[in-house]
Order: C-alpha cells, then structure tokens, then sequence
C-alpha cells in the first residue's frame, strides 16, 4: 500500500465541501440540495463511482466550478468520493443539508483555506484517510483576536 497526499486546487475565493457518498443519484441530489439553499449560491459537483463504468458524475450552474469538481475528482481518484465547489455562499449554509443527504456517508472538510487529501492506494484503488486543512496553530487566541473573530462574524452576517 503507498500513501499520498494530493494537493486539492480549487478556484481563489471559493470554497470546497468533500466527502464520501454511496450512490450514483449523489450528484442530483447534492444539485437539489445547493440550489433550493441559496438562491445566489454557484457550484459544481462531481462524484467519482466505485463501480460499474467508473466515471466521475458531474453537475452544477457554474461551468468554471463544475471543471473544477471534476478535475479535483480526478486528482483524488478515490471511489464514492464528491466534492462540491461554490461561491457566494458559505459551506455552513449548505453543510448540515449535504450531511443530511441519503448517500453522504462523511464529509472530510468543508473550506476555502488550502487542502491536502491524504490517500491510500493498493492495487484496487484508492481511497481518502482524511485531510490537511489550511494551517496549524501558531499561538493561542487571546482578548484582541476573540474581539476580531467576532467582529469579522458580524461583517459576514452569521452574528447578530
């Protein structure tokens, strides 16, 4: 068996939702999911089969986003795996409907910051251990960075 860690390259700006799911009507039912949750929200989805013809299944109402799903898809090439690409929404507006979803087994992470997939392969294929998201901690958040977290939460609207 050998390990890699495949970097995920998405476009600046947006962000990312990837997960492992079950079923080939993942990706219409992960495009229901995104557009009766925002009526601004632009994505892509695709979804790699573990069997029968193999293919990565794709969809979405942006053809910039949807490109990169599908060429995140190929990067990661592991079975019942998806990734949704978007803007103009945030993962947390969509994030408990897509873990609610039939087919979703797990969701990795869901973010805009860089991504790593750490992946095991053997002769059969593939498959995803988990992730490197963003950065490690350099400090612990004190007065002044608790003041700017919630400042910077009522500038993007989740706090009142």
């Amino acid at each position: 068996m050998e390990l890699r860690s495949i970097p995920i390259e998405f476009p600046e700006g947006s962000n990312i939702i990837l997960g492992q799911s079950h079923f080939i009507k993942t990706v219409e039912d992960l495009y229901e999911i995104m557009v009766t949750s925002s009526p601004v929200v632009k994505f892509g989805i695709a979804f790699a089969e573990a069997s029968g013809p193999c293919l990565i299944r794709h969809d979405g109402n942006s053809d910039k986003l949807e490109n990169a799903a599908v060429a995140i898809m190929e990067a990661v090439g592991a079975g019942h795996t998806f990734v949704i690409v978007m803007e103009e929404a945030f993962p947390i507006s969509v994030l408990s409907a897509v873990k609610a979803c039939q087919e979703v087994c797990s969701v990795y992470c869901a973010t805009g910051n860089p991504v790593e997939v750490v992946a095991a392969e053997n002769g059969s294929g593939r498959g995803i251990l988990g992730v490197i998201d963003g950065s490690a901690p350099l400090g612990v958040e004190g007065t002044r960075d608790a003041g700017k977290r919630r400042a910077f939460l009522r500038t993007i609207g989740h706090k009142r």
